[in-house]
């Protein structure tokens, strides 16, 4: 009697794309704010790309907490947890009037996308998949964030057209709370005894941290975050601001897009629509090559594209072509990262071992949001901060080489 292929398509999947598209369609919207939120109170670019950036640093000193939170207690709870907090950091902040208030107030959105975000999400869709599925299953779900990304910040933009930015953090909250409604399909693994899982988690931790090759992992997805959180929550005034106009008679402004705020919008989406490409395609790569050596090669292609970006006049077709190579390389490194993770040390607590890698991906987010409000108010140009995101993106690409990837988790037991 043969057995029937395990099925790709499941309803976790599902329901775990749902959760990750609305959660990043929200999140990727943040940089959309930037000059509105800096025009009503009149704060200088750093403030409110502080509390984006001290959003990102909450994300990730609480993915690896709602990672053994799910491990120990159950996938729901820690999701619901996680869209509650995300939810109400929304609505609170909608009240803000003060930069400190701002910046408090996002420690809840960070710790809620935490929650409901990839940490726990990516290791439902990992445990439930089948060993030859898994890396195009964390693929898909990773695309399903990056879809989110593309309608996210041109619904803001227009929903800011209509009504003030405090009303929109409102529809969003709104919509966060919807997701609650893909949680039945969410199946929590069986429970353990506390001593057993104790003990598991902790001979699978200290296993890794003797690990190079984990050291490798944590030090190399630092320049991800740094780029990811530098443009998402800076691109689109970026684009407003240096761009060249959009000429009338052009295909862009025949589409309607007639600003450069507008163009920035659409510029994020781009980069979201591209990366549903790239990501499928980095699940199936992963499958058939070396991660250690596609994420290189991935690292790499950030830094070349980068360099060619910011050595070239900006004008609405190198920021389009731009956003089309930077976004098929954007969350390419997801999927490869944690199938990676799962490769050396098993799907049973990957959760809290990629939220720690993860960790390091925030903590790159956190300084690439805040430096680059920082250095644009010293110098007026974001300039300094490409160049720094080109040099770590280079390491990055270095760093992935000595990975000892041909082995499995076998060798924690050692």
């Amino acid at each position: 009697m043969s057995m029937r292929p395990a099925a790709l398509v499941t309803p976790v999947l599902i329901s775990g794309c749902v959760i990750l598209m609305i959660g990043f369609a929200i999140r990727g919207a943040f940089g959309v704010f930037q000059i509105p939120i800096a025009e009503e109170f009149g704060w200088p670019r750093a403030e409110f790309s502080l509390a984006i950036a001290i959003q990102n640093l909450a994300w990730g000193i609480g993915q690896p907490f709602f990672g053994a939170i799910a491990e120990k207690i159950g996938d729901r709870k820690a999701i619901v947890a996680g869209v509650l907090l995300y939810a109400s950091g929304l609505i609170l902040s909608a009240f803000a009037t003060t930069p400190g208030a701002m910046q408090a107030l996002e420690v809840l959105v960070g710790f809620g996308i935490a929650g409901a975000g990839f940490g726990v999400v990516l290791a439902v869709v990992g445990r439930a998949s089948s060993a030859e599925n898994r890396s195009m299953s964390l693929a898909i779900a990773t695309a399903a964030g990056s879809a989110g990304q593309v309608f996210g910040p041109p619904l803001a933009e227009y929903l800011l057209r209509f009504m003030a930015w405090q009303s929109v953090f409102i529809v969003f909250a709104v919509t966060m709370l919807c997701t609650l409604l893909a949680l039945p399909f969410i199946k929590s693994p069986a429970a353990a005894s506390r001593g057993d899982l104790q003990a598991s988690m902790g001979t699978v931790l200290k296993g890794a941290f003797r690990d190079p090759s984990y050291t490798f992992i944590f030090l190399g997805f630092f320049s991800c975050g740094y780029q990811l959180g530098f443009l998402t929550a800076h691109f689109p005034a970026f684009v407003t601001e240096m761009c060249g106009p959009i000429l009338p008679g052009s295909v862009l402004h025949g589409m309607g897009i007639t600003t450069t705020s507008a163009l920035g919008a659409i510029a994020i989406s781009v980069i979201g629509l591209a990366n549903i490409v790239g990501t499928l395609t980095a699940g199936w790569a992963g499958k058939h090559f070396p991660k250690k050596y596609l994420l290189s090669g991935i690292y790499t292609g950030r830094t070349l594209i980068c360099v060619w970006f910011i050595l070239l006049p900006m004008t609405p077709f190198t920021v389009l072509v731009f956003s089309a190579v930077m976004g098929s390389l954007w969350l390419a490194t997801v999927p490869l990262t944690s199938g990676l993770v799962a490769h050396l040390y098993g799907v049973r607590y990957m959760g809290t071992l990629y939220g720690i890698v993860f960790l390091s991906h925030q903590i790159g987010a956190f300084l690439g949001v805040w430096l680059g409000g920082r250095l644009y108010d010293a110098y007026g140009s974001y300039t300094l901060v490409w160049w720094i995101g080109i040099g770590i993106g280079a390491f990055s690409a270095l760093i992935h080489l000595p990975i000892r990837e041909s082995r499995g988790p076998v060798a924690l037991a050692a």
